[in-house]
């Protein structure tokens, strides 16, 4: 005898039958304007399932699928792309860069990133002093170690001007060592210490004449930057133009900028232009730093009145303060019993707005300081939900780790110890540098992982590179430094620089992975990230990228789709 339903059942599983019928007719309604098909679709999704063909429209994902069903839904006019096997993971997200403070610059400076051999740097010197009027100056901004050079070591004073007579030559070493030739120290009017403060020291030969070499902080060769002949706004927006689209070529489509020294609130005028022309091809969530010590507080109080969290659009918004909120907390030392008030103060009134925040802080000796304030307002400000980054602390400790999965912070890892591995060596020793960072520790503990580069100063800017890193341990100058037990996956690797770094973004329910609704932001790799030997990823680039499925940059066999 047959069971009567009751009228709830009854309702219930008519509605279900309505569903499973209505929902192919609603997905296969919505054509595509462009079909991905024959490829190895990695849409880290939940599952990190792989898929064959993506279709996109509006600029967002359909669907993923075979390729047979992803067809079904093109257009009449829609463009299929034959990925020919290749490997589509979804746009990466620098999750701590100084990005628009390298793009002003990136048209004029030379750049010595990934540079083989100090002969090969030394000739781009020659190469831009034969291009260059004599006088002007020569600029190499950073991002390069003398670990990366064949030669083992750095450029001498004599050997770049000899390279560049008729020129003012700079040349920074990441935040610790500036070479200045002697046209250079003319111009900056330096002669002694006193001219390189806070802190700065003049290398001087056996006569106690200045070499050209100073030792310096960040403090102090921030100074001295900003006495630098400036590139004119429109220069600074064709460098970044030119630096966005570097970044497009690496998979690049979204940046989460930490704004840094040197950055002041005029200096964002050629971001915001591209992006009220609609020329951005990445999309930036930027924060604002505290110009000047002294008045940090007041400054960013009054530079954020008309800038509410989120403020902006798709293509770029303001994230909140950050990294340098108190000077006295960014020197990466003891902080003052004064300044860790101010940094109190200061956060306390970013939670009180909700805002997000990233903090500079090394080493962890002395992370209990920024720990007990955070604890302390949270008590008043839940900031779980605010997405605090805590940025560098290669060397978090387990405890520390605990401490911020409490408090719902985001640890964010840059690669700086792909440049200095061998330093921290011998400050720490072998054995506790296998240690550091402890990423696959923190992923344990359930620690949202960012992933990013830092860069341009201090380390290069390419992503593949730092995911190579993140894997092997091993530094630019070849020494294994990590140990595989604090490795993370490539999975989990990927994560970091895809929906992770997105969640720091306040974006990571529009992008960051390749699912149904999210944008189309993707890049078709050179090589399978998944199967390549691990030494061979920081070799991978894009051939093929897309921000809201609209290609900003294309290499062969792809390079008519840009047309």
């Amino acid at each position: 005898m047959r069971k009567l339903l009751s009228p709830t059942t009854q309702f219930v599983r008519s509605l279900a039958t309505v569903l499973l019928v209505a929902w192919p007719a609603a997905v296969f309604a919505q054509t595509a304007d462009t079909i991905l098909f024959n490829g190895k679709i990695l849409t880290v999704d939940r599952e990190f399932s792989q898929q064959e063909a993506l279709a996109i429209g509006d600029g967002k994902v359909l669907a993923t699928g075979t390729s047979a069903a992803m067809k079904t839904l093109a257009g009449d006019k829609a463009k299929l792309v034959d990925l020919g096997g290749r490997t589509v993971i979804p746009g990466l997200t620098d999750g701590h860069i100084h990005g628009i403070r390298a793009a002003l610059t990136f048209g004029t400076e030379v750049n010595w990133i990934g540079t083989p051999s100090l002969k090969e740097a030394l000739e781009k010197i020659r190469q831009a002093a034969s291009e260059q009027k004599p006088g002007s100056w020569i600029i190499v901004a950073g991002g390069w170690t003398e670990e990366q050079f064949a030669e083992k070591r750095r450029p001498t004073p004599e050997e770049v001007t000899a390279a560049a007579p008729d020129h003012p030559v700079y040349i920074q070493h990441l935040y610790d060592w500036l070479l200045l030739t002697p046209k250079a120290m003319e111009a900056l009017s330096i002669r002694d210490d006193a001219d390189v403060t806070p802190g700065g020291k003049l290398a001087r030969d056996g006569n106690g004449k200045p070499t050209g070499i100073i030792d310096a902080g960040g403090s102090a060769l921030g100074k001295i930057f900003d006495k630098l002949p400036k590139p004119t706004l429109e220069q600074q927006v064709e460098g970044s133009k030119k630096f966005f689209r570097e970044m497009n070529s690496l998979g690049i489509t979204g940046i989460v900028d930490g704004g840094g020294v040197s950055m002041y609130p005029a200096n964002y005028q050629a971001v915001f232009r591209l992006w009220q022309d609609r020329q951005l091809t990445v999309r930036v969530a930027y924060h604002l730093c505290a110009p000047k010590p002294g008045s940090e507080l007041a400054d960013l109080q009054n530079l954020t009145q008309l800038l509410p969290p989120g403020f902006g659009d798709a293509m770029l918004h303001f994230n909140g303060p950050g990294e340098i909120l108190i000077w006295a907390d960014w020197t990466d030392g003891d902080i003052t019993p004064d300044g860790k008030a101010k940094l109190a103060e200061l956060l306390r009134w970013a939670a009180s707005k909700r805002y997000t925040i990233q903090l500079h802080w090394n080493p962890d000796r002395t992370v209990h300081d920024l720990l007990d304030v955070v604890e302390d307002i949270n008590k008043e400000f839940p900031v779980r939900d605010l997405r605090w980054a805590v940025l560098h602390l290669y060397n978090a400790s387990e405890a520390s780790l605990k401490r911020m999965q409490a408090l719902g912070l985001v640890w964010g890892v840059q690669d700086g110890l792909y440049f200095g591995g061998e330093r921290l060596q011998k400050e720490v020793g072998i054995e506790a540098a296998k240690l550091m960072p402890r990423i696959a520790t923190a992923m344990k503990l359930g620690l949202t992982v960012g992933a990013g580069t830092d860069a341009h100063r201090v380390s290069s800017y390419n992503p593949f590179v730092s995911l190579q890193w993140y894997l092997d341990g091993t530094t630019i100058g070849g020494t294994k430094t990590r140990g595989e037990e604090e490795a993370p996956s490539r999975r989990q690797a990927l994560e970091m620089y895809t929906r992770n770094s997105a969640f720091m973004a306040n974006d990571d329910d529009k992008r960051g992975t390749l699912e149904a609704g999210k944008f189309a932001d993707l890049a078709v790799l050179s090589a399978d990230y998944l199967s390549v030997p691990v030494n061979e990823i920081g070799k991978i680039t894009s051939v093929l990228t897309m921000v809201g499925g609209k290609v900003v940059y294309a290499a062969a066999p792809f390079a008519e789709e840009q047309r």
